[in-house]
């Protein structure tokens, strides 16, 4: 097993990154400049924790409101993603990095522990992203429920600390 990346501290500079969503397009950090970005990386499409996930993100009101932008990120290919967001109706782009390189490099796949057993895979994280491009907060062993509040509550803290 590799050892993980150090995972980007909060007030730093998120690690920029290029990554295709589903139909081929790409997705970069400074797209969503000048708005909060809530990155968040799963481990695979259509599987139960992960589509609870999505679509609690889908349906947060509260992040809905705050006006923030979502996407995620696991090392699924194009064509899971579309399936995947099509049967949710996922408003929000699922991006591919086959390789992990990306989430390699932001501590986001690694060793991780699942029922006692240890394995090398994508771990369930967040990362909330500033905007002026600096990491807010993360969460880097997400419970997927209420999960989404949480991302709206801390989006709602920075403001207040920006005002």
């Amino acid at each position: 097993m590799t050892d993980p990346a150090p995972v980007p501290q909060s007030g730093q500079p998120f690690p920029a990154f290029t990554l295709n969503d589903a139909s081929g397009q790409q997705h970069g950090l400074s797209d969503f400049a000048g708005k909060y970005l809530v990155l968040y990386v799963y481990p695979k499409d259509d599987t139960p924790g992960c589509t609870k996930e999505a679509c609690d993100f889908r349906d947060s009101a509260p992040l809905k409101a705050l006006g923030a932008a979502i996407v995620g990120v696991s090392a699924d290919d194009a064509e899971s993603h579309s399936q995947f967001a099509e049967k949710h109706s996922l408003p929000f782009p699922l991006l591919s990095d086959p390789d992990a390189a990306f989430l390699k490099s932001i501590g986001s796949y690694g060793p991780k522990n699942m029922y006692g057993k240890v394995t090398e895979g994508i771990k369930r994280q967040t990362f909330l992203i500033g905007p002026d491009g600096t990491l807010v907060k993360s969460w880097l062993a997400v419970s997927v429920d209420g999960h989404a509040d949480a991302v709206a509550a801390a989006i709602e803290k920075d403001q207040a600390g920006r005002g």
